[in-house]
């Protein structure tokens, strides 16, 4: 996905300079004055494609995106040109951040899909009477995120019990979330050692809904 966003950035910033080429002036009625302006039906074409990109890539809330709002708006007094420099300057700021890796968004989409079909490969090896496998790839899962998110509170990385515990010390979640995730650790281990006596499908169900979820509160 990161790959596809590369794409379409550098997509929509040759396509400001297709833009820019229909710069002319335009005279003014009653004033007898001119000013510069662009191809209006372009410029908005372009406006929907970018904000839909900068929408999945910054967020819908980022500063990237309100300024990119703003910058669209022409008023009373404005010019179509005009706003078409404020809003590349805003693109091209997006752009920058987004290859410079700075752009947390793009980052935890990747990963939740990522995440999202593991634990989909999962619930279907345990649909197939395979729990252990169901559950080892369920508990890698969460050995990624406990990592990502030890490295986010500049904690260091270790078994799975030792980061749940720092991260719990750390403030990352509270106890009940500790506790569950102690469970969870338990049914993974048993399952890397070879154990399936010591937990049941219903364990490892319960395990890929309890690691989905915690991945919808830390992957926002």
């Amino acid at each position: 996905m990161t790959k596809l966003f590369a794409k379409r950035f550098g997509e929509l910033e040759a396509q400001l300079a297709d833009i820019e080429a229909t710069k002319r002036l335009e005279a003014l009625p009653l004033s007898g004055s001119s000013v510069m302006e662009v191809d209006s039906n372009l410029l908005l074409n372009w406006k929907v494609k970018a904000r839909e990109l900068m929408r999945k890539a910054c967020g819908e809330a980022s500063p990237h995106m309100v300024a990119f709002l703003e910058a669209g708006e022409v008023g009373i007094y404005g010019t179509e040109y005009n706003a078409l420099k404020r809003l590349k300057a805003v693109f091209l700021a997006a752009k920058e951040d987004f290859e410079g890796g700075y752009l947390n968004t793009v980052r935890n989409l990747v990963q939740a899909e990522v995440f999202s079909s593991e634990l989909e490969q999962a619930e279907e090896l345990l649909k197939s009477g395979y729990a252990t496998a169901a559950a080892v790839i369920a508990g890698v899962v969460l050995e990624t995120t406990l990592r990502d998110l030890c490295s986010a509170n500049e904690l260091e990385h270790g078994s799975l019990n030792k980061m749940n515990d720092d991260l719990a010390k750390a403030g990352a979640y509270n106890a009940s979330q500790k506790k569950r995730i102690t469970a969870l650790a338990a049914i993974r281990n048993s399952a890397a050692h070879g154990k399936p006596e010591e937990f049941t499908a219903a364990d490892v169900k319960g395990m890929i809904d309890d690691v989905e979820r915690f991945l919808a509160t830390t992957l926002q």
